[in-house]
């Protein structure tokens, strides 16, 4: 694992909000909280990837993040995660995932990085 990940080493993505991503059972599209679990975990994945050795990746651990407030289709959000602790192969990243200024999510999401040497 290269040095460059540390605490306080930061991603960010901007993800729109699409049709596909809202729960069938409501009236209005607006984007679901397994479909924003699934925009922070790409955005952890993505961000630390190019920073592991060759043959290695990360797989979620553990999530535990609010659902605050709606974001309707066609809308924009943005997905940042800063890690606030390195233990060993663990990554631990402080989620926030906001649409404009309203916050839409905070919480933790933890990575484990797998392959390569230990």
């Amino acid at each position: 694992m290269s040095g460059a990940i540390e605490v306080g080493f930061t991603t960010s993505e901007t993800h729109r909000v699409t049709d596909e991503m809202s729960p069938p059972h409501l009236p209005n599209k607006v984007l679901s909280t397994p479909d924003m679990v699934r925009l922070i975990e790409g955005t952890c994945l993505f961000g630390v990837q190019p920073y592991l050795d060759e043959g290695q990746t990360t797989v979620g651990i553990h999530i535990c993040v609010s659902h605050q407030a709606a974001v309707s289709s066609g809308e924009d959000v943005v997905v940042s995660g800063e890690i606030s602790e390195v233990d060993r192969r663990r990554l631990v990243f402080d989620i926030k995932v906001t649409h404009g200024d309203t916050l839409i999510s905070e919480g933790t999401h933890q990575r484990f990085i797998v392959g390569g040497q230990p």
